[in-house]
């Protein structure tokens, strides 16, 4: 399912990057690689903020569409 559609607080792993390769290459820049692990942290509207890596990300909703957990 995408990533819009979890539990905030639970953690998940990612099984597929979605999208166009520019979409691939930057979501994979942020930390959000195959097999990683990712939770959201809040959701506002669609948007979320993540936990990727031992990092906070924001990403819109179109773009955390893309990710498949």
């Amino acid at each position: 399912m995408p990533l819009t559609m979890v539990d905030v607080g639970s953690e998940y792993e990612i099984v597929r990057i979605g999208g166009k390769n520019e979409t691939k290459k930057f979501l994979n820049k942020l930390g959000f690689v195959q097999g990683g692990k990712v939770s959201v942290v809040s959701k506002i509207e669609g948007n979320l903020i993540v936990n990727v890596k031992d990092a906070r990300v924001a990403l819109g909703k179109d773009m955390a569409n893309k990710i498949i957990v």
